[in-house]
Order: structure tokens, then sequence, then C-alpha cells
């Protein structure tokens, strides 16, 4: 992914880049997108855009294995997410799901992964300390909680599910306040000009569509010339 596209994809919303996908491709159906309503820290903070680093956590119950496992696997979890080239998006997945406690997006865990250089986090868990996580940020969440519960981390690098998505580590994520998808490689050379080609051909609807006088007509005419556009 060269730096132009990293730079218009932060640009533009989830929902841009699903419908992108598809005029890369050349056709309906695309696929690799999340299910269901999910929460975002900050709604106005724009996209995250990375590769995934993947983790699974769980917190309805204390850990079973040895003290020193669980924190040498703690230390592997941040040493996965500190290592690589950017730009990288967290995504965790809480085995407790849909019964999930642990809050383990708060403040402090916030913090390190964006002094990681991490864009964001993507998880079907809980997040916490809303109006105290860093700025440029964002969370994307199953739900919001007051406890860590017994928030311990149980596989590092494995693939994920969140909200019916299937994420591998290393896959190429983009997820906002609509939720997420994973970008098909194969359509990476072509989604910069299938997104400039999708923002133009709206404006064929949008602008008539917000001036004066626009009526029936003035729509007809307005989605044939888009209808053309799509040819």
């Amino acid at each position: 992914m060269n730096q132009s596209l990293l730079d218009l994809l932060k640009k533009v919303d989830t929902p841009t880049v699903c419908n992108a996908i598809e005029v890369a491709q050349g056709k309906r159906g695309f696929n690799d997108f999340t299910r269901g309503t999910m929460l975002c820290s900050d709604p106005d903070a724009g996209a995250m855009v990375g590769y995934a680093r993947t983790a699974k956590i769980a917190a309805v119950n204390p850990p079973a294995e040895a003290p020193d496992v669980i924190r040498a696997r703690r230390m592997d979890y941040y040493r996965h997410m500190a290592a690589g080239t950017g730009p990288a998006v967290t995504v965790v997945e809480d085995l407790d799901y849909p019964d999930c406690i642990g809050a383990y997006w708060g403040e402090i865990n916030t913090t390190v992964h964006k002094g990681f250089g991490i864009s964001g986090a993507l998880t079907n868990g809980v997040m916490r300390d809303l109006g105290d996580l860093p700025d440029k940020f964002p969370v994307v969440a199953g739900s919001v909680g007051p406890s860590h519960g017994f928030v311990h981390v149980k596989e590092v690098g494995t693939p994920v599910t969140i909200f019916g998505l299937s994420i591998k580590d290393g896959d190429l994520v983009h997820a906002d306040r609509h939720g997420a998808l994973v970008i098909p490689p194969e359509v990476v050379d072509e989604l910069e000009r299938a997104i400039i080609k999708l923002l133009e051909t709206e404006k064929l609807i949008l602008d008539p569509a917000r001036a004066s006088g626009f009526d029936f007509d003035a729509f007809e005419k307005a989605w044939a010339a888009f209808e053309a556009s799509r040819t």
C-alpha cells in the first residue's frame, strides 16, 4: 500500500471503502465486513487503517494457567503489538462474547498502543474510560463497561472473529463508527482509482439533489448520467 492510498483511506469512511471495493471488483457481493452495531470511542476521529495485529483475550473467569505463563504471554502480546512496520490496527477477539465483561481498552492500554504507533483498536469486547482515551486512537468495540474483570491474553497472532468478520494477522483493515472490513489484497492496486471514481460518480446524484429547485425531472437526468458513468 502506497502513501497516497493510505492518506485517502484515512479520509473516507468505511461504507465508501466497502462500495469502492465492489467498484474495483466490478461486481456486487463483497462480504468481508462486520455485522451488527458496534460502538466507537470517538465517532469524529475518522477511520483507522492498517495491517491487523491480532490476539484473543478472556475476562469472565480467572486464568487457569500458572501466573508466570500468563505474564509471559502478556509480554509476548505487547512485543507483537510493538513489532513490525506500520500502519497497524490492533484486533482483539474477546472469547467471552457475547457476555464480555472485561474492559481491556481503557486509558492506559490505549495510550500504550498509540505509543507503539498503532492507529486504533477493533474488538468485540469492552472499552471504558471514555473521555480519557488518547486523541487520534479510536476504539471500535462491542460494548462499554466499568471493570477489567479477570482480563488476560489467551492467544497472540492467531485468526480472530469480530462481529462475524474473520481477520487474520496481517490483513489490511479499515474501520470507523460504522464497523470494519478487510480489504482484499487483489484490489489494493486498484482501490485508489476506485475510490476516486466512486466519489466522482456519487456527485452526479448528490450535487443536483442538494441544489435548489431539485425535482423528479432533475433526478431523472441525474440518474441517467449516473447510470452512464457506471458502464
